[in-house]
């Protein structure tokens, strides 16, 4: 089959499934991604057939998948950073992550990222800002529901540093019922039966 067919279907069978599974994780499809993906693919093959140069259909993949998942990459990077206690490597990292013009859902993920390194930072109050200001972008979506569990819980988090139980409570229930089987859900829950503990202790 003639290379720059293949570069056309691997591209557009790209958008589809990278597509759906946008969809299936509640963040939707966004007008960026798919202009992106389809104008990188045109380009390509219709530059490989008038100049008639051979593609290379995997390697277009790779570099499909690179340039669409770039921001993406790097909130990888940075969470390896943070895990590694280089937070401000983390956030200097997420900060490129934001320069890159990244669509919504991923532009949402960075910021729910930076939120939990400002966190790790001692930062409570910067990384309540940041989270609430996510879950307000993401009133008409775009932050899907694994992000947005992460989202409640840290900002459970945050509030509890600053001394806000009401508050604090308030998200970690939020996270808890969006998401119980995650590890977020899960922390939340942990969190609140830990405060039911504290406060019979007290009786």
């Amino acid at each position: 089959m003639n290379s720059h067919l293949l570069v056309l279907i691997v591209g557009f069978s790209y958008t589809v499934v990278y597509g759906l599974m946008a969809i299936l994780r509640r963040e939707g499809v966004t007008t960026q991604f798919i202009l992106e993906t389809v104008i990188l693919t045109v380009l390509v093959a219709g530059g490989g057939y008038f100049t008639n140069s051979p593609a290379n259909p995997i390697l277009f993949l790779v570099f499909l998948y690179i340039l669409t998942s770039r921001s993406r990459l790097l909130v990888d990077l940075a969470n390896l950073l943070s895990n590694r206690g280089r937070q401000r490597d983390a956030i200097n990292t997420l900060q490129v992550a934001l320069r890159l013009y990244p669509d919504k859902p991923t532009r949402l993920i960075v910021l729910v990222n930076m939120g939990i390194v400002q966190l790790r930072r001692e930062n409570p109050e910067s990384a309540r800002m940041l989270l609430e200001t996510v879950l307000e972008e993401a009133q008409d979506g775009g932050l899907g529901i694994r992000h947005k569990a992460a989202c409640y819980y840290n900002l459970g988090l945050a509030f509890q540093r600053l001394g806000k139980e009401n508050q604090s409570v308030r998200y970690f229930k939020e996270a808890k019922e969006l998401f119980p089987g995650s590890p977020y859900g899960k922390a939340a829950a942990e969190s609140l039966e830990e405060r039911q503990r504290g406060k019979k202790s007290k009786e």
